[in-house]
């Protein structure tokens, strides 16, 4: 890939994708069984119908989407009605590879770097980070205090899409499950420190949210395993 198709490959990402709830906008689409509607959208993020459309018709414009007219499970026939616009993903690849193996590299060496420092606190520090992190996280996107654990945790999950994580609440396990980090192949090889992290932020929110509970990270056995953070 030559350098001028790299820079903008990572232009029309960070355009596209840089958005937090867009970016947790197309991870719902793309995770999701059947193709989904603006309403869906807007009552899932609790945004405007308006504002919804506005993210999945950009994320349509720039490749990521396409549109179907028809949901598998709608009525056909006679007095069926207009069938409602829905959307789904398309194939297009939203990794660039150059920048994600730097990301990756980065991480590692920072991994290193604090396990060096200070090896017997590094969870503490790492924990201790997140848990700041999770406050800014909550801070930023206005996350509402006194609405019940359930919601609590719904919200907590969809603020941990925006920045990158597959994460869904299971509330009636009084839990969280990831199936993508973005931390990648660093926390397999220092789960001691990238889990704690991770916990870390939960917390952050969960406390933001003025909602009970400890959260414990459970990494993955297996690299095609979940993750799994229980309350």
């Amino acid at each position: 890939m030559d350098a001028t198709r790299l820079n903008q490959q990572i232009g029309d990402l960070a355009a596209t994708l840089g958005d937090a709830t867009r970016r947790g906008i197309y991870i719902t689409v793309r995770e999701a069984v059947e193709p989904v509607t603006a309403g869906q959208i807007s009552e899932l993020f609790d945004i405007h119908p308006n504002v919804a459309r506005h993210h999945l018709d950009r994320l349509v414009a720039d490749g990521y989407l396409q549109v179907t007219r028809r949901h598998r499970s709608e009525r056909r026939g006679p007095g069926a009605g207009r069938p409602a616009k829905h959307y789904e993903t398309t194939q297009k690849e939203i990794s660039v590879q150059f920048p994600a193996r730097r990301y990756d590299l980065l991480a590692e060496l920072l991994a290193r770097v604090v396990e060096r420092i200070a090896p017997e606190v590094a969870p503490q520090i790492a924990e201790e980070i997140g848990r700041e992190y999770g406050r800014e996280l909550a801070a930023e996107v206005g996350l509402s205090k006194d609405d019940g654990f359930d919601t609590a945790v719904t919200a907590v999950a969809k603020v941990m899409m925006g920045v990158g994580f597959d994460a869904q609440a299971d509330t009636d396990e009084r839990r969280i499950v990831t199936r993508f980090c973005p931390f990648g192949e660093t926390a397999s090889k220092h789960p001691e420190i990238v889990c704690k992290l991770d916990q870390g932020i939960v917390a952050g929110l969960l406390e933001s949210a003025n909602a009970d509970g400890a959260p414990v990270v459970t990494p993955h056995a297996h690299q095609e395993d979940d993750c799994r953070t229980d309350i």
